[in-house]
C-alpha cells in the first residue's frame, strides 16, 4: 500500500464486531473500531465521509440482502466487510453456503470502491474457540482466497496473538473491550499504508493468575448473563439486532467535534 495514502470517505459493513460492541460510551452507545478509524481518517481529510452499516446479531445473508447494495452504491474509497462468524457459531451452519454467500459479497463490493478491507477476525483463547476454530479457519481460508482473487487486503486479526488474550475481551466473551477495538482500528490503519503510531500486536503485561473461587464465580455470571440469553435466542430464532437500524446509514461528513476521543 502506498503510505500516507489518503482516503476522503469509509463505509463500513458487517455485524456486532463492526458496530462496537463492547466499547461503551457515558451516554450508553457503542463506539468501536470503526469509529475510531473513521476518527482518525477524518483528520488527515477535511470533509471526510463516513457509513456504519453494522448491525449486531447478523448473519451473512442478512449482511448481504440489507448492507452489501447500499454499501456498494456509496462508492466509497475504503469498504471494510466483515462477516460470516455469527454463522459458524451457530449448532448447525452450512458452511458452503456461508462460502457463497461472502463471495457473492466480495464480489459486488470490490469493484465499486477504491479499496476493500477483509479481516480473519479474533477469538478469544478458551473452549469455545476450540470447538469452532476448524469453522473458523475454513472461513477465514476462503477470505485470504478471495482477498487474492479480488485485490482486496486481508487484516489477521486472528493470526496475533494478542487478540486471544481474555483480557482484551468483554465479561459477554464475545466482544473486544475498548482496549481491543483500539488495535483493531490500529491495525486496519496499518493495513491501509498509514504510518503506525504503535505495534498493535504487543503483547499485554503477565496475567495474574485468578483464584479457582473467583474463576468459577466468573463462569456462572457468564452464563447467567450472557450465555443463557444467547442459547435462547438461538432457540426461537431471535437476534439481538431484530428491528434495529444501522448504526450510521448514511455517507455523511464526519465532525470531529461531535465524537468521543480517539482514547
Amino acid at each position: 500500500m502506498e503510505m500516507n495514502a489518503t482516503y476522503n470517505s469509509f463505509v463500513a459493513v458487517g455485524d456486532s464486531f463492526t458496530e462496537g460492541m463492547s466499547d461503551l460510551l457515558p451516554d450508553g452507545s457503542y463506539r468501536g473500531w470503526a469509529d475510531l478509524l473513521a476518527s482518525r481518517l477524518a483528520t488527515r481529510s477535511p470533509g471526510f465521509r463516513y457509513a456504519n452499516l453494522a448491525v449486531r446479531g447478523k448473519l451473512i445473508g442478512q449482511i448481504v440482502d440489507e448492507q452489501v447494495d447500499l454499501a456498494a452504491a456509496m462508492k466509497a474509497d475504503v469498504v471494510t466487510l466483515v462477516g460470516g462468524l455469527n454463522d459458524t457459531l451457530r449448532p448447525k451452519c452450512d458452511m458452503g453456503r456461508v462460502r457463497g454467500l461472502l463471495e457473492e459479497a466480495v464480489e459486488r463490493l470490490a469493484p465499486s470502491c477504491g479499496q476493500l478491507v477483509l479481516m480473519r477476525s479474533p477469538g478469544r483463547n478458551g473452549p469455545v474457540m476450540q470447538r469452532f476454530r476448524p469453522r473458523m479457519e475454513e472461513l477465514f481460508a476462503h477470505v485470504d482466497a478471495l482477498a487474492a482473487r479480488h485485490g482486496a487486503l486481508v487484516v489477521d486479526l486472528y493470526g496475533a496473538e494478542v487478540m486471544g488474550d481474555p483480557r482484551l475481551w468483554d465479561l459477554d466473551r464475545l466482544h473486544l473491550t475498548a482496549e481491543g477495538h483500539r488495535r483493531v482500528a490500529e491495525a486496519v490503519w496499518q493495513a491501509l499504508g498509514l504510518p503506525p503510531e504503535e505495534d498493535w500486536r504487543a503483547p499485554l503485561g503477565p496475567l495474574v493468575p485468578t483464584a479457582w473461587l473467583a474463576r468459577r464465580s466468573g463462569d456462572l455470571r457468564f452464563a447467567r448473563r450472557h450465555l443463557g440469553p444467547w442459547i435462547g435466542r438461538r432457540l426461537t430464532g431471535r437476534s439481538s439486532g431484530d428491528g434495529r437500524p444501522a448504526k450510521r446509514p448514511d455517507l455523511l461528513p464526519y465532525v470531529l467535534d461531535d465524537d468521543a476521543p480517539l482514547a
